[in-house]
């Protein structure tokens, strides 16, 4: 049922000029599955001629005809010709006669590859069949709220997340709005959080009336550095009566809300000392970090007193629709979570104190469990592009312009995003759009600078490292499903700009 491709040298006509090997499919659009160095147009040509040649109106001629492979990389051979791998070895070491003339005209040009920020379909077309099974099984019990499979999602994630007890939420950022209600966080508190990160991690404190403190990040893992939080203290609180207090706004700082930020973890055992040092809560936003780990294998989630998770479509693993939880070791904790989700009552209809409708709908616990056992698949999946990614960018050579997101010695970094540093930043975004390449910025406007909290006082500059981070980050495609071509066109893409 494939369509039939065929497979092409091209010569994209540009100010250099870029041997493609190109398929074909039936309906006669050309896709790029690879390309070359960028060299003269006339070493181009040289190189093609004398390898297949041209057609009398000077376009490539036809190279071999092929079966489609499945990771979307043409194979194959023909009777008299050469094999895709040797024709493209053959352009990179060919010297071509300086004779030899381009015969190329506008014919050459070509489409650019299409490689999306994300692409969820893949993903469902290989899990479809259990998938529409779990919902059916829902649908067929018609047991939508708090069921079986919300329960066995529950233990299944705190599992993974090596914590005692899951407690599933309508979203990642009701998990974090329920984290501090738990923690009895409210008008007068304080919040320390880093200023880089999602709106949610911010939000929900001041949604409680409590005071979010912006810290600055590290610039390499762009999580909350440790040091700020402490200059922070040091600066500006004093305990009192073992109260950590802020002698600025008089308010008392109860909680420590570090963000694993783009899949990496923050440096919780500096974090985890000044918490203890200070009688800090810790929640842990682990949104984007679901089997996140440190160098002993300890998870995103088990470091603090509570963790939250997000399911959203883009995350790692993702639901079909908003979804989150909390984790946690603390049995109490546990429990007044469990009724606060549940507008605070337990018994039903009897309420101790006031809680909100967080629930996990049973669809999305029934989506959600067909796909866990695949996470670790997909997580390394992403590990593997952002190798190929590191090593390629290397390779181009495009030193300060570019700079790639390291990863923690020993650490799983699970890259829910791969985040990179670049000069010209907008420009280089513009080309990559006209490319075919999708990408995003995580986060254009750091939160100290959002006009919501400009109550809070800060000032342009106040926060260097997240106001730099914001300024030049980019997040390029990073999901399992990309193929190895098409991370290199990306990269391709990318030096190309900075070498016009």
């Amino acid at each position: 049922g494939a369509p039939a491709r065929r497979e092409f040298l091209y010569v994209d006509v540009l100010d250099n000029a870029c041997v493609h090997l190109m398929s074909r499919h039936s309906s006669g659009e050309p896709v790029n599955v690879g390309w070359g160095k960028d060299i003269s147009i006339a070493e181009a040509a040289a190189i093609v001629a004398a390898i297949i040649g041209f057609e009398p109106d000077g376009t490539p001629r036809e190279l071999l005809d092929v079966a489609p492979h499945p990771a979307g990389l043409d194979c194959g051979g023909h009777a008299g010709r050469r094999h895709p791998r040797d024709l493209r070895l053959a352009l990179r070491e060919s010297r071509p006669p300086a004779r030899l003339e381009c015969p190329l005209g506008p014919a050459a040009r070509i489409r650019s590859m299409q490689v999306p920020l994300l692409d969820l379909k893949p993903q469902y077309q290989a899990l479809k069949a259990d998938i529409d099974a779990a919902i059916a099984k829902v649908c067929d019990s018609q047991y939508f709220i708090l069921g079986p499979a919300v329960r066995e999602l529950e233990a299944a994630v705190a599992k993974y997340s090596h914590c005692a007890h899951g407690i599933g939420m309508s979203s990642g950022t009701d998990a974090l709005l329920v984290a501090l209600m738990a923690l009895d966080i409210g008008p007068g508190d304080e919040v320390i959080a880093p200023a880089y990160t999602f709106f949610a991690t911010a939000g929900t404190i001041a949604r409680l009336h409590a005071r979010p403190v912006f810290c600055d990040i590290e610039p390499a893992s762009f999580n909350i550095s440790p040091c700020a939080v402490q200059k922070f203290i040091d600066e500006q609180c004093e305990l009192r009566d073992g109260v950590l207090t802020n002698t600025r706004t008089q308010g008392r700082v109860k909680a420590l809300m570090p963000v694993h930020l783009y899949g990496q973890l923050a440096d919780m055992p500096a974090l985890g000392a000044i918490a203890k040092k200070y009688n800090l809560r810790i929640i842990e936003d682990a949104a984007q970090a679901i089997g996140a780990a440190d160098a002993t294998g300890r998870r995103a989630g088990s470091f603090g007193d509570i963790g939250c998770l997000s399911f959203f479509p883009t995350k790692n693993l993702g639901a079909f629709g908003d979804a989150g939880m909390c984790v946690t070791n603390d049995t109490a904790l546990a429990e007044r979570l469990d009724i606060l989700r549940v507008h605070g009552g337990k018994p039903k209809y009897y309420h101790a104190f006031i809680g909100g409708n967080f629930r996990l709908d049973e669809i999305q616990a029934a989506v959600l469990a067909v796909k866990l056992p695949h996470l670790d698949v997909w997580s390394d999946a992403r590990q593997h592009n952002a190798a190929i990614y590191d090593s390629a960018f290397a390779t181009a050579g495009l030193g300060a312009k570019l700079i790639t997101p390291p990863a923690r010695p020993g650490h799983r970094h699970i890259y829910n995003q791969y985040v990179i540093r670049v000069e010209q930043r907008d420009a280089l975004r513009a080309h990559l759009k006209t490319a075919g390449v999708g990408t995003e910025i995580y986060y254009p406007l750091s939160l100290h600078q959002q006009e919501c909290f400009a109550y809070l006082g800060y000032r342009a500059g106040s926060l260097p490292e997240s106001e730099l981070a914001a300024a030049t980050t980019i997040a390029l495609p990073i999901y399992p499903e990309l193929t190895e071509a098409q991370l290199r066109y990306v990269v391709d893409s990318i030096s190309s700009f900075y070498r016009a």
